[in-house]
């Protein structure tokens, strides 16, 4: 079972945050490097310290990019900050094709604690920072903010992007009203920012391109639905000639439920602040999301982490800032070669 406690404290004692910076563009692949190295260099080419980039996750089919940056709370500020500047330089959000809801050239920057030592309130204050940040820097820029970042309500990403028109087909960028910033232009859309406890991203792809059936299965996983699968968001898309069950799995609050996972896994758990978390296992997701289809006749192709587990994310983070290494990504391609 993963569990933030007990793992090593960074050789640098980091009080660590991570966020998975979602950005409009994947087809430019080197677009999308150039916005993670803003991340982690300044713009003389200095590393910054205390800063890395995990991964890079590309999808062309959905022109949609997911950059995991992981930084000291002091550091995370202008690490992300920097990272959105640079991708509000580079996409035009007017040109924008894919196949994935989006309102923004910078679509979504959550941000997470990574165990005891960082809290959602100094997660939410770097969230509200960031926007700022980011309106002020960059003229046409807005934000609206979701999760603990959401003072006082703290309304979930899922709900904010209901209000916000994010789930619609043709979304009208320059109807919805943001936190922060002026109405919405169309160069840069609109970027929703928050904090909340790691939500992992969970892509399980059916083998048909019957929508309907995807939209079926992910309507029966869904934590709303009575027997859904608890802390899971779901769409189904179509997604390279197939259909894609998109699950964002939230972590919760408390003891993990009574449901395991393929093998029998229990739900990794983690503690922030002392209070304990849990989140569904992939093996849970992929296995419901394979007995629904099979009773329609349809296989899986395959399941993808986009990302990783928040146990993963630490520890992998840890390693990277010990050994110095901004461009972690790198060397995950090289491992996965």
């Amino acid at each position: 079972m993963g569990s933030f406690r007990g793992m090593a404290h960074s050789a640098i004692g980091q009080r660590l945050v991570a966020c998975l910076l979602n950005v409009s563009e994947a087809r430019r692949k080197e677009l999308v490097e150039t916005v993670a190295r803003a991340a982690v260099f300044d713009s003389n080419g200095g590393r910054r310290e205390g800063t890395t980039v995990l991964n890079i996750f590309n999808d062309q089919d959905y022109n949609r990019s997911v950059i995991t940056i992981v930084a000291s709370i002091d550091c995370i500020k202008e690490a992300v900050l920097s990272a959105c500047e640079q991708a509000c330089r580079l996409i035009d959000m007017s040109a924008y094709a894919g196949g994935h809801p989006t309102m923004g050239a910078v679509d979504l920057v959550p941000l997470y604690p990574l165990g005891e030592e960082v809290g959602l309130g100094d997660c939410a204050k770097e969230a509200r920072a960031v926007a700022a940040g980011l309106t002020e820097r960059v003229s046409g820029t807005s934000a609206f903010f979701f999760g603990w970042a959401d003072s006082p309500q703290h309304r979930g990403l899922a709900q904010r992007r209901k209000e916000m028109g994010w789930f619609r087909k043709n979304p009208d960028t320059e109807a919805s009203r943001p936190d922060v910033g002026p109405l919405p232009q169309k160069q840069y859309g609109l970027t929703g920012i928050g904090a909340s406890p790691y939500v992992m991203n969970c892509n399980v792809t059916i083998d048909t391109q019957d929508l309907a059936l995807g939209r079926s299965i992910a309507m029966s996983i869904r934590e709303s639905t009575p027997g859904g699968i608890p802390g899971v968001q779901v769409l189904a898309l179509p997604h390279e000639g197939a259909v894609e069950i998109a699950c964002n799995v939230e972590s919760m609050k408390g003891n993990p439920p009574s449901q395991v996972g393929e093998r029998g896994e229990p739900w990794p758990t983690f503690s922030i602040g002392g209070q304990l978390y849990c989140h569904a296992p992939a093996s849970l997701i992929t296995a419901r999301v394979a007995e629904l289809a099979g009773w329609q006749g349809v296989v899986t192709k395959g399941t993808a982490l986009v990302g990783f587990t928040p146990h993963e994310c630490r520890g992998l983070a840890e390693r990277a800032l010990s050994l110095g290494i901004a461009e972690f990504w790198k060397e995950l391609r090289r491992l996965h070669m």
